[in-house]
Formats: C-alpha cells, structure tokens, sequence
C-alpha cells in the first residue's frame, strides 16, 4: 500500500496534513533551529484540529481509539517539510496517551480535549542519566504516605521539557514502577533547558523537589507503569517509522531534481550509471519500508501490543534506511549537498537521531532476535 493507494479517510487525512505542511514551508529552516515552540507552526496546527488524531473520541479526538496509520500518515507527511512540525504534532500524542489509556475520567476530560486542541503541550517523561535504553534503572521516586503522593528525583532529556503543561512520569514505587501525572506548575516541578542538538529538538531535564501530589494523580495503578510505557511504544514508536520515510522522500526528491538539472559529461547527471544506480536503490528502499510501516501501523491499531515486534521493525527499518538514502542523496548533490542551511543538510543531520531516540537500532534489533527465538521455541 504505497502513498498513492491509500483509502479515505486516509487519503483526506493525507491532504490535510499536507495543507499545514505547505503554510509551514516558507518558515520551515526557522521553525526547525527554534528553541521553543514555535508560536506559528503551534498555531497552524491548533486550527488544522490534526491533533484530534492523537486522543480518542470520547475526548475530542477522530477516532474512537488513537489510529497509528492516521498518526503515521500525518508524521510522513509533517518530517517531509519541518521536523518541528513533525514533532510538536508527534510529541502531543506520545506525551498523553498514557492519560488516554490510564487515567481517569476526571483526568482525560480535564487534559485530552486541551492537548488536542494544542491549547496544552504534553510530555512523556521517562528518562534519567543512569535510565536510557535500561528504563528499570529509573530511580525518581515515589512514596505514598496514605494521604498524598510524593515525587523526588531528576529527568533528563524529556521532550517538550520547558514548554509542557504536563508530564506523565515513570517512577520507581517501592519494589515496582508506576506512573503518576504532574501538572508542570506544580510545585516542586523545575525545569531546565537541555544541550544544543545536531538537529535541534525542545529538549531539557524536569526536577522533582518532594513535589505531592493527591492520590488521583497516578495513572493506572500502583506497579502499572511499564504497562502504560508498553501501551505508548506500542502505539506510537510505527509513528517514528512514518516520520523517517517522510525524510526520506525528501531527501530523494531533492536529488532527483538536482538530477533534473545537473549536466556533467555532456549528458544529465541522472544518466551516469552510479547515479542512476542510488536513485534506484533508495527508491525501492523507500517504498519497502513504507509498505512494512503501513502493515505495521494498521496491525497496532488492531492490537498495539501483539504488534510491537512488527512496530520494531518497522521503526527500525525505516530509520536505518532513511540514514542510507539520505546519505546517498548528499552524494548525488555533491558540493551542493553540503551547504549549511539547505534543506538536504537540514535533513542529513535529523535523519542521525532517528536511530537512537524511542528505540536504539541496536536494543529493537535484540528484541527481534529475542521474539524469534522464543518464537522457535
């Protein structure tokens, strides 16, 4: 099922995303060296209501259940013009679908239609300094003392950091780990601005100073936090893949319309056989991932955990693919792949982190392997 064969309403889907897409362009170099949200491409969704994709109908949203491949569709779409559009819309979802799933009705009324309507930024908050990859390793803490929650600890590297209104938060509770939702003007709740990034990202730590919290904090129950972890990679980490043949796509149309125009030899560039070979190649490529992604996100929203092994797969598919393409393109363009700024080196460097953030390369490809031996069994 490539982009071009796809049914309503995904192909309505599609056209709308690609309409937010088009208004952000001319500012689209801007919004992606920006270090806050950037209030236009904020503003252009908002009216776009795209966000109703990411939370479920009883709270605003499209469907009566988040859609992955709806998801997916936008992010493609998004990553292809600004991967600050890609994000804020991306990061929306991934920050709240914990509430969506395991928080209460008071919670989801309160949070949900406003994170739809981006009048709310979400964040997901799940890693530390000593808790990337191994999240068991969390140490924030929660205790309960039979009246009130109380959270302590430090995040680092979380999303949306200083511009969230509110943090879902993976915590170690007693001998498990549970997940409580924290307004971000709580007090006790700091927040600081991360590093600069090769492809800059609103990134930055959340400080936890014995903020207390009623018990209707938490979302789910006590010891269900790598669940809700669990249900929002199961969801959401296809959407990644979405977003990394968007890229992809990108990168191959610059260089094909380089191509287009580029003489060397006496004959277009697109002619000489090692050119035409690359385009080729990341053309397949492309379409490849793009039928795992699709296959995988409409089995996510059949069964999101039965299909995470294939969500695996294709996030991590699609990013190393993305990586090579790109790669490939920046060839093809010679000189003029390299000048800071445009848009082919704007991609070449957002295409690096794809293959470490919501899953290495290297942790997805052990799962795998794990999934076929036990498979085998």
């Amino acid at each position: 099922m490539t982009s071009r064969s796809l049914a309503s309403p995904y192909a309505e889907i599609r056209k709308e995303a690609q309409v937010v897409a088009d208004q952000v362009e001319p500012i689209a170099a801007e919004a992606d060296a920006w270090e806050d949200i950037h209030p236009e491409v904020r503003a252009r969704l908002a009216d776009s209501r795209l966000g109703e994709l990411v939370v479920p109908a009883a709270y605003g949203g499209r469907f009566a259940k988040v859609n992955p491949l709806a998801v997916v569709i936008v992010r493609e779409t998004f990553m292809a013009t600004s991967s600050h559009l890609d994000a804020l819309f991306g990061l929306q979802g991934i920050g709240s679908y914990a509430i969506s799933v395991g928080g209460s009705e008071e919670q989801r009324r309160e949070w949900l239609p406003a994170i739809a309507g981006f009048d709310r930024i979400a964040a997901l908050a799940l890693t530390e300094d000593e808790a990337g990859s191994d999240l068991k390793a969390v140490r924030v803490s929660l205790t309960d003392d039979g009246s009130q929650l109380r959270l302590n600890g430090r995040k680092t590297w979380i999303s949306n950091a200083d511009v969230a209104d509110s943090f879902a938060v993976l915590c170690r509770e007693g001998d498990g780990y549970s997940m409580v939702l924290v307004p971000a003007d709580s007090a006790g709740v700091s927040t600081t601005a991360g590093p600069d990034l090769i492809a800059p990202h609103v990134i930055g730590e959340v400080g936890f100073d014995d903020v207390r919290l009623p018990p209707e904090a938490r979302l789910g129950a006590p010891g269900e936090g790598f669940d809700l972890v669990l249900a929002t990679l199961a969801t959401f980490r296809v959407s990644v893949a979405g977003a990394a043949i968007g890229l992809a796509g990108a990168a191959l149309r610059e260089a094909v319309r380089h191509c287009r125009t580029r003489e060397q030899f006496g004959r277009p560039l697109w002619r000489l056989g090692p050119v035409a070979q690359m385009l080729a190649e990341s053309a397949t490529e492309l379409e490849m991932v793009r039928g795992l992604t699709y296959e995988a996100a409409e089995l996510a929203g059949q069964d999101a955990a039965e299909a995470l092994p294939k969500s695996s797969m294709a996030k991590l598919a699609a990013t190393e693919a993305a990586g090579r393409i790109v790669d490939r393109c920046v060839q093809i363009m010679g000189r003029w792949g390299l000048v800071s700024d445009s848009k082919i080196e704007r991609l070449y460097r957002q295409a690096r982190p794809m293959r470490i953030y919501e899953g290495t390369s290297e942790i997805l490809r052990l799962g795998i392997a794990r999934d076929l031996i036990e498979a085998d069994r």
